[in-house]
């Protein structure tokens, strides 16, 4: 597994999910000297954050990230090692058919043995990849429902019509002027930090 990259990837579909964010739903108060072109102008305002700041400097994803790292470690080391076993253990088994060291009947049931250690081992892949990804996913959900939540307190004072994840080129070109990246993060890890001590 490359741990790092599908952590990458998964993070960045979660954060393509996050492309919107809230709009004010309240009835703009009209005013005779705001004219209807002025609000509408207030509400087409649009900004973007840098995916890979988010992952790499919201604590919230550094943490989490080498949890995940850990146990996707974990899993490749579990896999590896009893892949080594049952490898060792045919090995042996071919060489001690090939002099002759078992009946018929003994080595069908070393064979049938090794046939089911495989079986063990897939399975065992199958359910451990399965509870990675379920952990993965867990970590995807809880980003992208911070982010969700923190940039809708954000925006209520902003008021951005809609707030993009840019991520390497899906963003063909964006004005530095539009970037709240570090305005985000630093808004991120400061409820972080005070989720932490409640």
């Amino acid at each position: 597994m490359k741990t790092t990259n599908a952590l990458r990837t998964l993070a960045v579909m979660a954060m393509s999910a996050l492309t919107l964010v809230s709009c004010d739903k309240s009835k703009p108060q009209m005013d005779d000297k705001a004219p209807e072109t002025t609000t509408k102008a207030a509400s087409s305002k649009i900004a973007f954050v840098e995916v890979d700041s988010i992952m790499t400097q919201y604590q919230f994803c550094k943490e989490y990230s080498k949890i995940l790292e850990q146990k996707g470690n974990n899993i490749q080391k579990t896999l590896a090692g009893k892949q080594q076993q049952l490898q060792a253990a045919a090995a042996n088994f071919q060489q001690k058919v090939q002099q002759n060291a078992y009946t018929r009947e003994q080595a069908e049931a070393i064979q049938a043995g090794l046939q089911k250690q495989s079986n063990d081992l897939q399975q065992l892949n199958q359910r451990l990849s399965g509870e990675f990804q379920e952990e993965t996913n867990k970590y995807n959900k809880a980003l992208h429902d911070s982010l969700q939540h923190y940039l809708a307190i954000y925006n209520k004072d902003k008021k951005y019509g809609m707030i993009f994840a840019k991520q390497g080129d899906n963003v063909l070109y964006a004005d530095k002027a539009y970037d709240i990246t570090n305005e985000v993060v630093a808004g991120l890890n400061k409820a972080y930090k005070s989720k932490l001590k409640k």
